[in-house]
């Protein structure tokens, strides 16, 4: 089950895999993450149209640093030609594997037609893979629901398309479109997709310990395990479900301390490479992950919440540790 996982011509260590989360998996936690144990980390998804307008924020996004990989860049976009036409743009990048975001459920995406939207189009879902695996000689992958709802359930129908067109791997989530993150995913639909294709199938969803990852290859037999929300504030899960599979013992629960140096760390990376000011203000968001369910976690993140400088976060971290 933790034995290596091959995607094309890329080789994983161990098949646990960071998930792509906007607004989440930027190349600081990525790395972190890969320091954890993750055997692939997976970046924030990138529009495939704002790279062909040469938007300027996506510049950041495709940033890759040379400690993290290997590594997945996610492209979403619903039309085959700007997709490939994107994918020629940003060919100089160092990413190891090309994902394609057929799985996002966020309506200003889905509205687009483009995410999960794909998944209500087949013909569609095919063209845009041939399309990458055309001009590109690095692994293509995509990753996709369940379905867009309960009545239209297609997983292993569109999984067998995206093997079809030459993709390496796909990797599903065990919801559908209109679940959003909700409810229990269904695993016996990553089952159905794992007996459908002769590719890597890679699980996603309610993934949150050794345990989950035990169960879910007993019950779908997939060849990789990808965790998101379950890592959020939470690096360490992968280092601790490596661990706790390969010798059968839990691994000891990260200190207080070793949390707060963690989140430090964490903070003075993302200072590094996005600036002081919206550095720490995008670290709120991850000192409420890191400190949720902690002793003294509620009053800590209200003061996180009003400061503004790495050296301010620091003291307040020390101090939690006082409490």
């Amino acid at each position: 089950m933790l034995n290596s996982l091959t995607i094309g011509n890329i080789t994983l260590a161990n098949p646990l895999i960071l998930a792509p989360m906007a607004g989440v998996t930027d190349e600081p936690f990525r790395r972190i993450c890969h320091g954890m144990g993750s055997g692939l980390v997976c970046m924030e998804m990138v529009s495939a149209k704002a790279i062909c307008y040469h938007n300027k924020n996506t510049r950041e996004l495709l940033e890759i640093a040379d400690d993290e990989h290997p590594v997945s860049l996610q492209l979403f976009g619903s039309d085959p030609t700007s997709m490939s036409e994107a994918a020629r743009m940003i060919d100089e990048v160092p990413y190891d594997i090309l994902d394609i975001n057929m799985g996002c459920p966020v309506p200003k995406v889905f509205g687009n037609g483009d995410g999960s939207a794909l998944m209500k189009n087949p013909r569609l879902v095919g063209e845009i893979v041939s399309a990458l695996v055309k001009f590109t000689d690095r692994p293509v992958t995509a990753k996709i629901r369940a379905g867009v709802d309960a009545e239209h359930i297609n997983a292993p129908e569109i999984a067998h398309i995206i093997e079809e067109s030459g993709a390496s791997a796909v990797a599903v989530h065990g919801r559908t479109r209109e679940q959003y993150y909700s409810g229990e995913a269904d695993w016996d639909i990553i089952r159905q997709v794992k007996e459908s294709v002769s590719i890597p199938v890679i699980g996603n969803g309610d993934l949150r310990n050794a345990s989950d990852v035990k169960r879910m290859y007993e019950v779908t037999g997939c060849d990789g395990f990808m965790i998101g929300r379950a890592a959020r504030g939470n690096p360490w899960i992968f280092n601790e479900i490596l661990t706790e599979l390969r010798t059968g013992h839990p691994a000891d629960k990260p200190s207080p301390t070793y949390v707060m140096d963690m989140l430090m760390k964490h903070a003075r990376m993302e200072v590094e490479m996005k600036g002081e000011d919206r550095a720490i203000r995008e670290m709120r968001k991850h000192a409420g992950w890191y400190t949720s369910g902690m002793r003294n976690g509620i009053r800590f993140r209200r003061v996180v919440n009003e400061i503004h400088t790495l050296s301010e976060f620091e003291a307040v971290c020390r101090r939690f540790l006082e409490l």
